[in-house]
């Protein structure tokens, strides 16, 4: 049993559509550019695959790529996309994918959908169960935005746009936090959606892979590679599995 939310197939059939800046070049095309890279000549397993938005470009590009997906209906809309893409439905934390990977990658905050700890160390595992000798895990996520609290405050936006807005509430004491997305479709329309996570930190996360037999090769900023720093809001991270 796996504390992720799990969307249902209503979401699944309008993701690309209601996440349409995820898929910008500006915003896609140096994520898939890095994996690419890190992935070399050694096939590729993405966590949380979703409907494609990463593997899709990357089977394009050459790389071989394999995924694991909790939500069945998101596996039917990548599969009406590219049927070639092998994908295990199950939870990232605990359900393999047979063969060994030279990356294991897992993006756009997806760590935080597991909602517990014990989990997400789980997640760290299985990423290292995975991983050929020299492989390497990486993940996207964010900076939990706790630092713009002032006393009182409920809520902290983290996109503001002409079609969407969103806000994240936080539970400060367990690390639970919800995020809130108000989109505005053509129609005039409205509506409400929310989704549930866990956030970590970046030390945490090393010490999850230090867990899994893993080390930090390398944090940056963003997939442009600019310098992680006490100012940024999200990380890039590697981890590198002993040859």
């Amino acid at each position: 049993m796996t504390s992720s939310d799990l969307w249902d197939a209503e979401t699944a059939e309008r993701y690309d559509e209601s996440s349409a800046f995820m898929f910008a070049p500006e915003v896609l095309q140096p994520t898939v550019q890095f994996l690419e890279e890190l992935a070399g000549r050694g096939p590729a397993l993405e966590f949380a695959i979703g409907t494609g938005r990463v593997a899709i470009p990357l089977v394009e590009r050459g790389v071989s790529v394999s995924g694991i997906e909790l939500s069945e209906p998101m596996v039917d809309q990548l599969l009406r996309k590219r049927a070639d893409i092998p994908v295990v439905v199950g939870d990232m934390a605990t359900s393999t994918m047979q063969g060994e990977f030279s990356l294991v990658y897992l993006v756009w905050n997806g760590i935080g959908n597991l909602r517990t700890q014990a989990e997400q160390v789980a997640c760290f595992h299985n990423a290292a169960r995975h991983l050929a000798p020299g492989g390497r895990f990486v993940i996207e996520l964010w900076i939990a935005g706790i630092r713009r609290f002032p006393p009182g405050q409920a809520a902290v936006p983290f996109h503001v746009g002409q079609h969407h807005v969103g806000f994240d509430t936080y539970d400060m004491t367990t690390q639970q936090g919800t995020s809130h997305h108000y989109r505005r479709h053509s129609d005039g329309t409205v509506t409400y959606g929310a989704s549930n996570f866990r956030y970590i930190w970046p030390a945490e996360c090393d010490l999850m892979a230090q867990l899994a037999g893993m080390n930090l090769e390398r944090r940056i900023a963003d997939w442009h590679a600019n310098p992680f720093t006490n100012d940024s809001e999200s990380h890039i991270s590697v981890w590198r599995k002993p040859t």
